[in-house]
């Protein structure tokens, strides 16, 4: 229990480290700029203490959840003194404004980049795209009538070994057989069951293309029906997470870091549909591990995984939170950066239109006409937050041990 405990607040605390250079992200580029930066807090509520370094008050109040970087006129409502108004962030260009705004997701995508590479270069990345890579090449091929005496053969002297004598090793991408392009697991498994004596597999082995020869037995394997089949059969196991060299991990984690955007973004997309899943759940219903989590879901997984000692799991969480909410955090929709971003564009392509018309810039946005959306969509957003952590409260998803 004690190492769950530490686990949940590990996974706590890297929520609030990347939420306070979230809002870093802000102060930094806004002070490059030149615009006023008048405080820069971690944590809301009650102030635990505070100082202050030229114009900007920097401090650490009393709830860890969050924090807050106040610009000087980040909209037309938000008053300035005199002599804030010349440095007002709503007075500069509109990409710096933009460069601003969207420094806070970026320096989420940064985080997810920087987790991911250390996990490279460590304990590997997640086999996510089914990579048709070798994590282990086992002593014999023997027929077999279930999945556990397939998966773990009890070697006796004189067994086929067809892998292991051809040379394969841990870690090789097998890339084709018989010519045949193998791209995932999948391909792979469908092409050596097909095939039966002496097989060609092209291999991947650290940047170079190997051939090397197979001698492809028939052994028989069991259904999902119940029944079995012969198939060939050569001796490995997929790997389920990938590794890399210090130099590779940058290629890789790159790779790795647009998938997962891909993957986030989709996952966004289908947010809306999931929720009544949530709902069912809360009721006690059986709760589908790809409904959305709210922070207490994230932080209990990551305690879970600390605990059994899955520490992959627990960075490969940390680093998917810090995309979600780096591609959330842009939505077009105020209160969030997206919206304000919006806005800003809005601005810009309207007063640029008044000006093939003959007509001044009309000036910055009247937010309060905005009020109404806005409080809709705030409370949209504490209803789906409400439910999640009731979700994760009553019925958390639960990593199988």
């Amino acid at each position: 229990m004690l190492v769950y405990i530490l686990g949940v607040a590990l996974f706590a605390l890297g929520i609030c480290v990347s939420v306070a250079l979230h809002e870093a992200g802000h102060m930094f580029t806004a002070k490059a700029f030149g615009m006023k930066v008048r405080r820069y807090f971690v944590g809301f509520g009650p102030t635990i203490f505070s100082f202050r370094r030229g114009e900007t008050e920097y401090g650490l109040k009393a709830i860890p959840l969050g924090g807050f970087c106040d610009i000087a006129g980040m909209t037309a409502l938000d008053e300035v003194t005199p002599d804030e108004a010349p440095r007002a962030m709503y007075r500069f260009k509109t990409w710096k404004r933009t460069v601003v705004l969207a420094a806070g997701s970026f320096t989420h995508f940064v985080l997810g980049f920087i987790v991911l590479y250390l996990m490279a270069v460590t304990m590997g990345l997640p086999n996510l795209t089914n990579k048709p890579v070798v994590s282990e090449v086992t002593d014999c091929v023997r027929s077999a009538t279930t999945a556990e005496q397939a998966n773990n053969p009890v070697c006796r002297p004189g067994d086929l070994a067809p892998a292991k004598n051809a040379g394969l090793q841990a870690g090789d991408e097998i890339v084709a057989v018989d010519g045949r392009s193998t791209t995932t697991w999948s391909d792979l498994l469908t092409a050596v069951q097909a095939a039966s004596g002496p097989t060609e597999l092209r291999v991947l082995r650290d940047g170079e293309t190997v051939t090397l020869n197979v001698d492809v037995p028939r052994v028989t394997r069991p259904t999902s029906n119940g029944g079995t089949e012969e198939v060939g059969a050569i001796g490995v196991a997929r790997s389920g997470m990938l590794e890399y060299g210090p130099v590779a991990a940058l290629a890789g984690s790159a790779t790795f870091t647009g998938d997962i955007l891909v993957q986030t973004w989709q996952r966004l997309l289908e947010f809306p549909e999931r929720i009544p899943a949530v709902v069912e759940a809360i009721f006690g219903g059986e709760r589908d591990p790809n409904t959305p989590v709210s922070v207490v879901g994230a932080s209990r997984i990551g305690g879970e995984a600390v605990e059994q000692g899955l520490w992959e799991v627990f960075f490969f969480l940390l680093a998917s939170l810090n995309f979600f909410v780096g591609i959330f955090n842009l939505l077009p929709l105020l209160p969030l950066d997206g919206g304000h971003i919006a806005v800003t564009w809005y601005e810009r392509v309207r007063d640029w239109l008044r000006k093939l018309r003959g007509k001044m810039p009309a000036g910055p946005v009247d937010y309060t006409k905005l009020n109404a959306v806005t409080a809709v969509i705030v409370v949209i957003g504490g209803a789906v937050v409400l439910l999640t952590v009731t979700a994760d409260i009553v019925n958390p998803i639960r990593l199988v041990p």
